[in-house]
């Protein structure tokens, strides 16, 4: 591999693993991280972090062109129920700073991966087996910055032969980060809650589904889309992945089986809610599976198993 790699936002939910992973893949020194925030004390790599706000551009270009970049992995974002508390902050995060790394990319010839999400569909879209190319009119600020930087990457790609790549990530679920904004948090957080207290109170209705993937399947896929073979991408910005579609009773219903004793109730917040009921109950991922062989490998009880399972080593 040509150059480094840089984790831009690589102290978030998916950055913090993403870059651990890149690094058993790489080698330690080939993978640089940046964030706004500061590292924790037990970071293993301080050499290799930088302080980096995203949203300005001489910030990114010094990293890019000091450590000899030519892989970025553009990660910094407002989810979606913090971006609606803060829509100048999510636009000027999730586009503004996707716009001038895409420039800097579009210089330097580096190749970049920015994440999507399910949050770029909207009531019009089908909600079942939601298809790669549909209607598509987001009714968030983060659906619509998402929206807007998958076209963002199919416009340099084709202006300027920029190598960009994305997916649109379903809910993600991992036992070594805290939630971190989004609507989908609930299904993190209500393993640590079982955990602790045995009872967890959701603030989406019983029957809300929605499309979820374990960590290590998304960190995975991340990995073989950026590995794959540019001539067989037809949607390289946008890649619908699925792996598990559930609801809070089903869920909840798979931690009982290791924690007989669980119990959940509701108090809806209603904005949300209703985030929630404009995303598909599940998605359609034919052309990931075509493209690039993608297929997730961890099913909802196998999922809970391994949550569970680390987290009560972790307490």
């Amino acid at each position: 591999m040509k150059g480094k790699i840089l984790v831009m936002g690589a102290l978030g939910q998916i950055g913090s693993e993403l870059t651990a992973y890149l690094r058993q893949v790489y080698g330690r020194e080939k993978v640089m991280a940046s964030d706004l925030r500061v590292p924790p004390k037990n970071n293993d790599a301080p050499d290799l972090f930088i302080p980096h706000d995203c949203t300005k551009a001489g910030e990114t270009e010094k990293i890019i062109t000091e450590h000899n970049i030519k892989t970025i992995y553009n990660l910094p974002a407002i989810l979606s129920a913090k971006a609606e508390e803060s829509h100048k902050k999510a636009f000027e995060v999730n586009l503004v700073g996707l716009f001038q790394t895409l420039e800097i990319a579009r210089k330097y010839n580096c190749k970049i991966f920015t994440p999507s999400s399910i949050g770029v569909f909207g009531w019009n879209s089908p909600k079942n087996k939601t298809p790669q190319d549909c209607i598509m009119r987001p009714m968030t600020i983060y659906g619509v910055t998402k929206l807007a930087g998958e076209l963002l990457g199919d416009y340099y790609s084709a202006a300027f032969k920029v190598d960009s790549r994305g997916i649109r990530y379903p809910g993600i679920v991992s036992y070594k980060t805290l939630p971190g904004g989004g609507t989908t948090d609930f299904a993190v957080d209500i393993f640590h809650q079982a955990i602790k207290k045995g009872k967890y109170t959701s603030y989406l209705h019983p029957n809300t589904t929605l499309d979820l993937m374990y960590m290590p399947d998304a960190l995975r896929a991340t990995h073989e889309l950026m590995q794959a073979d540019k001539k067989n991408l037809t949607a390289p910005n946008a890649y619908n992945v699925a792996a598990i579609s559930t609801d809070i009773v089903r869920l909840g219903a798979a931690i009982r089986n290791h924690i007989p004793h669980f119990k959940i109730d509701y108090q809806i917040d209603p904005k949300r809610q209703a985030i929630a009921d404009s995303w598909p109950n599940s998605i359609a991922d034919k052309a990931a599976q075509k493209d690039w062989g993608w297929k997730a490998k961890f099913s909802l009880e196998e999922m809970v198993s391994d949550m569970l399972y680390h987290l009560k080593i972790k307490s």
